[in-house]
């Protein structure tokens, strides 16, 4: 995307700070709890999941409910346009969707990468051995994963995680085995846990923003805050300490707000 006619050039994305506010909420927040909204160059308004778009951005952070309200009410219409002073706008009716497929799409190919990285674990049985041994950073199940299944992985990180009556479990993810079977290309995904916490808490920074834009909580539980496991997708440095091989900052996000 670029800047339309008539838009002052600047971008958002190198802004300094990492609070954003909500074009029409108010709302101010953490930029990677927000979602990006830039111009294409026939001026229509597209999300911006990994807001890497040239130019001006203006940001949400409410659920799809509340955007396609806003939407089917002029009210979007109103903020883009205070947002985007003198630009010519078209906002597609199903921005909504577009922005959950988004979403989800940047999941995917996240849990796509840490599988390629090594730090991926798939298989109850796997799962089950690597979370008793304590080397589980984050478990979650498909969400048509059957509950016996689930509980019986949940229990064995409790072990691990010597956490045995607290209630933690794995998280149920809002996508279905079909879904993370095509996503990831193996046979019936039903359970997913990584073992490395840099991996955790990439996984769960998208996760987090996929649950809130469809109204739902994030997650109560986040990535293991115990000691780092060394693992095959973790690099070894002189002292022994195990090193992210994948940086494990978010991207940039910008301002909440176009100016």
């Amino acid at each position: 995307m670029r800047n339309p006619r008539n838009e002052r050039v600047s971008s958002d994305i190198d802004s300094t700070g990492t609070e954003r506010t909500c074009i029409l909420s108010g709302r101010k927040g953490a930029r990677e709890d927000f979602i990006r909204l830039a111009i294409s160059p026939d001026g229509l308004v597209l999300p911006d999941i990994h807001a890497r778009a040239p130019g001006r951005g203006a940001w949400i952070g409410v659920s799809r409910d509340t955007l396609e309200n806003a939407l089917a009410k002029g009210k979007l219409k109103g903020a883009m346009a205070r947002a985007f002073k003198g630009a010519p706008l078209s906002i597609p009716e199903d921005l909504g969707a577009r922005i959950a497929q988004g979403l989800e799409k940047a999941l995917t190919e996240r849990l796509g990468l840490e599988l390629k990285s090594g730090r991926l674990l798939m298989g109850s049985d796997r799962i089950a051995q690597n979370a008793r041994e304590g080397k589980v950073a984050w478990l979650a199940h498909a969400a048509d994963a059957r509950e016996d299944g689930s509980r019986k992985l949940d229990q064995a990180w409790r072990v691990g995680r010597d956490a045995e009556g607290s209630g933690l479990k794995g998280m149920r993810l809002p996508l279905d085995r079909t879904t993370l079977s095509v996503a990831l290309g193996r046979d019936n995904v039903v359970h997913l846990a990584l073992n490395d916490r840099g991996a955790a808490q990439r996984v769960d920074s998208l996760l987090t923003r996929l649950l809130q834009f469809q109204g739902q909580d994030p997650p109560d539980d986040g990535p293991d805050d115990g000691a780092p496991t060394p693992d095959v997708g973790a690099e070894i440095d002189g002292k022994g300490q195990a090193q992210d091989a994948v940086p494990t900052t978010t991207p940039d996000m910008g301002r909440a707000h176009a100016d």
